[in-house]
């Protein structure tokens, strides 16, 4: 199972990113992905999780209103849009895949991406 993210980088506050998580070798229909961040010192944080096969999300309250998560489904992807960035915003951001409960619990995902960086000052 491979999952690689893109789109990290620095912006200012109130700008936006777009996160992508491309993912192989495994079943991405009727399954789970989701994305997490992490910053120094913190514990990894739920963002949104999206059900493939459906399309039913869930979204943490701290980005609810300015993050959204979709997908596309052709091509074994799942996207992060980020608007009206903050500060706080700043963390790693990871891809996961393969949770039976789909929630924005960490430990209920089998697979990761490496992470890609975002930076908001």
């Amino acid at each position: 199972v491979q999952l690689v993210e893109s789109g990290g980088g620095s912006v200012q506050p109130g700008g936006s990113l777009r996160l992508s998580c491309g993912a192989s070798g495994y079943t991405y229909s009727s399954n789970c992905m989701g994305w997490f961040r992490q910053a120094p010192g913190n514990e990894r944080e739920g963002v949104a999780s999206i059900w493939t096969g459906g399309g039913n999300t869930s979204t943490a309250d701290s980005v609810k209103g300015r993050f959204t998560i979709s997908q596309d489904t052709s091509k074994n992807t799942v996207y992060l849009q980020m608007n009206s960035l903050k500060p706080e915003d700043t963390a790693m951001y990871y891809c996961a895949a393969d949770s039976h409960a789909c929630s924005l619990l960490a430990a209920s995902f089998a697979y990761w991406g490496q992470g890609t960086q975002v930076t908001v000052s």
